[in-house]
């Protein structure tokens, strides 16, 4: 099961988001309030580890990058 970010909803401008972690099922919807206290959340988009298939058109996925095949760096 993946594990998803969230973060709280500020009420005011000077309140700061809190982030936390929750594993679900892709299959399960997104939450919409925190599971303890009942706050608004939102899902937050965080970047990937790497690339999940497919061929990259970059010189390094040919060999001629330096950090290794499909990282994308020149």
């Amino acid at each position: 099961m993946p594990t998803y970010i969230y973060e709280t909803v500020p009420q005011n401008e000077i309140e700061q988001p809190k982030r936390f972690e929750v594993r679900q099922s892709m299959s399960e919807n997104a939450l919409t309030h925190h599971p303890d206290t009942g706050v608004p959340v939102r899902r937050v988009i965080a970047g990937g580890t790497g690339l999940m298939g497919g061929k990259s058109s970059s010189p390094a996925s040919s060999g001629g990058g330096s950090c290794g095949t499909g990282c994308g760096c020149h």
